[in-house]
C-alpha cells in the first residue's frame, strides 16, 4: 500500500493543474452570423443538427412559393447553399482544435514485470509521467488556436457576403431577362409581319427578290435573337438554381418584378476605399491569420531549446519485497537541433504572410476603384438612355407613324422605325443590368455594404 500513495499524491497534484476548461461566452458562430446580419440585413444560421437543417428547408420553400426578389434569393441561398454550409464547418473545426489546444496531454504509465529462474517473487517496475512542457506551452497555444477560429470565422461570413454578391448579380441578370425578351419578341413579331407584307408584294411583283430577301434575312436575325435570348435565361435561372441549391420541383420558382430604377445618387470615391479596408472580413481574416503566425513562431523560440520535458514517479517492487519509489524527469538535449530550421520557416511563412496581406489591401484599394469608376459610367449610359436616346426613339417613331398614315413613307420604313426604338429600348436595360451588377461587385469589394459599418472583431470561444 505505500506504494500506492505516492502516486495518488501524484495524481491529485496533477489534476489540479489541469487546466479549466471554462465554458464558451458565445457559440462560435455567433461572430459569423452577427457579421452577415450587418452586412446584410439577413440571416444565416450554423445547421449542426438534423432539426436545425430541417428549419432551414422549411424556412425556404415558405420562401419559394412566393415570386423571388433579391432580398428572397438571397436568405434562401445563405440558408441552403451547400457550399456555404461546408464552410461554415470551419468554424466547428476551428473551435474543437481550440478546445483540443487547451488540454494537457494525458499521462503515460510505463509497466515492466520480470522473473526470476528460480522462487516465486517477480519484480516489477511502473513508471508514470507527464509532459510539463506541454502544459507550459498551453497559454500560448491556446491564443494561437483562438487566433485561427476568428480567421476562419471570418474566412466564412466573407464567403457570405461573396455568395451574396453571386446571388444579387443572377438576380439582376434574371430580372432584365424579361423585359430583353419581350424586346426580342416584339421585333420579331415586327420582322414577321414585314416578312408576310413582302411576300405578298412579291407574289403580286411589287417588290424584286433582292428586297424579299432582305426581309427574310431582317426575320431570321430577329428569330435567332429571340432564341438566343430565350437560351441565355434558361442558363441564368439554373446559375441561380446552383447558387441557392435547388433541385426537382423546387427549381419551378418565378420572378417577382423586374430591375429596379437607378437611385438618386451613388456614393462618392472619397472615403470608399478606406471603408473596404475595415470592412473586408478577407483582410481581416489574413490579419488574424498573420497573428497566429506571429505567435507561433514565439512560441517556437520560447522553447527551442526544450525538445522534451517530462516529470513522473517511478516505483520497484523488489524481489525482497521492498519498494522503492521515487521522482523521475526526462530532458533531451539541444545538441544537434536546435530549432534552426523551425526558426527559419516560421520567419519564411512570416514574411509570406505579410506580403500577401499587402498584397491582398493593395488589390482591395484597386478593385473599389476601378468598380466604382465603371459604375459612374454604367450609371450615365443607363440614364443617358432613358433621357436620351429612347425618348427621341419614341418621338421618333410618333412622327414616323403620322408621316405614314399621311402617306408619305411606306410600311417597311415603319417597321424599321418600330424596331430602332425597341432596340434602344433593349440597350437602355441591358446598361441599367449592367449598373445594377457592377453595384453588387462594389457593395462585395468594400465588404458587403456601401454604408459604413462597424468592423468585426470575431471573439474566439474561450479566448
Amino acid at each position: 500500500m505505500n506504494s500506492i500513495k505516492p502516486f495518488a499524491v501524484f495524481a491529485l497534484i496533477a489534476a489540479l493543474a489541469l487546466p479549466a476548461l471554462a465554458a464558451p461566452k458565445e457559440p462560435p458562430s455567433r461572430p459569423v452570423e452577427k457579421a452577415v446580419k450587418e452586412r446584410t440585413g439577413l440571416v444565416v444560421r450554423w445547421q449542426q443538427d438534423a432539426a436545425a437543417r430541417e428549419q432551414a428547408f422549411a424556412d425556404v420553400r415558405v420562401r419559394l412559393k412566393k415570386p423571388l426578389t433579391v432580398n428572397s434569393a438571397v436568405q434562401i441561398a445563405l440558408l441552403n447553399n451547400r457550399e456555404l454550409l461546408a464552410t461554415f464547418e470551419d468554424v466547428g473545426v476551428s473551435a474543437a482544435d481550440l478546445r483540443e489546444a487547451g488540454l494537457w496531454k494525458n499521462p503515460e504509465i510505463d509497466l515492466s514485470a520480470r522473473f526470476p529462474n528460480h522462487g516465486s517473487a517477480v519484480n516489477w517496475e511502473v513508471n508514470a509521467a507527464f509532459d510539463l512542457l506541454d502544459l507550459l506551452m498551453i497559454p500560448l497555444r491556446k491564443r494561437v488556436a483562438a487566433d485561427q477560429l476568428a480567421a476562419a470565422q471570418l474566412r466564412v461570413a466573407d464567403e457570405a457576403v461573396r455568395l451574396v454578391a453571386g446571388v444579387k448579380s443572377a438576380m439582376y441578370e434574371l430580372q432584365a431577362d424579361g423585359a430583353m425578351i419581350a424586346h426580342r419578341q416584339t421585333i420579331a413579331d415586327i420582322s414577321s409581319t414585314a416578312l408576310d407584307l413582302a411576300q405578298r408584294q412579291h407574289e403580286a411583283g411589287n417588290i424584286n427578290d433582292l428586297a424579299l430577301a432582305r426581309q427574310q434575312a431582317a426575320y431570321n436575325a430577329a428569330r435567332l435573337d429571340l432564341a438566343m435570348a430565350e437560351n441565355a435565361r434558361r442558363e441564368h435561372r439554373e446559375k441561380l438554381n446552383r447558387l441557392l441549391s435547388l433541385w426537382g420541383g423546387d427549381t419551378a420558382w418565378k420572378i417577382a418584378d423586374g430591375l429596379p430604377p437607378l437611385p438618386e445618387s451613388d456614393t462618392a470615391l472619397r472615403g470608399l476605399e478606406s471603408l473596404a479596408v475595415a470592412q473586408r472580413l478577407d483582410l481581416a481574416a489574413a490579419h488574424m491569420e498573420l497573428g497566429s503566425i506571429v505567435r507561433g513562431l514565439g512560441l517556437t523560440k520560447a522553447y527551442r531549446y526544450v525538445g522534451a520535458l517530462q516529470f513522473g514517479m517511478d516505483t520497484e517492487h523488489d524481489l525482497d519485497h521492498s519498494n522503492v519509489t521515487g521522482p523521475n524527469l526526462r530532458l533531451e538535449l539541444p545538441i544537434f537541433n536546435q530549432g534552426q530550421a523551425r526558426i527559419a520557416k516560421g520567419e519564411a511563412e512570416l514574411r509570406r504572410a505579410e506580403r500577401k496581406l499587402e498584397a491582398l489591401a493593395i488589390g482591395i484599394r484597386a478593385d473599389v476603384r476601378a468598380l466604382h469608376d465603371k459604375l459612374a459610367a454604367l450609371r450615365e449610359a443607363a440614364r443617358f438612355f432613358q433621357n436620351e436616346i429612347v425618348p427621341v426613339r419614341r418621338a421618333i417613331t410618333a412622327g414616323m407613324l403620322l408621316h405614314y398614315n399621311g402617306m408619305l413613307v411606306g410600311n417597311y420604313e415603319l417597321f424599321a422605325t418600330r424596331a430602332e426604338q425597341i432596340e434602344a429600348e433593349h440597350k437602355s436595360i441591358e446598361a441599367l443590368r449592367d449598373y445594377w451588377m457592377t453595384r453588387a461587385e462594389l457593395e462585395r469589394a468594400v465588404g458587403g455594404n456601401l454604408r459604413a459599418r462597424t468592423p468585426i472583431k470575431a471573439r474566439a470561444a474561450g479566448k
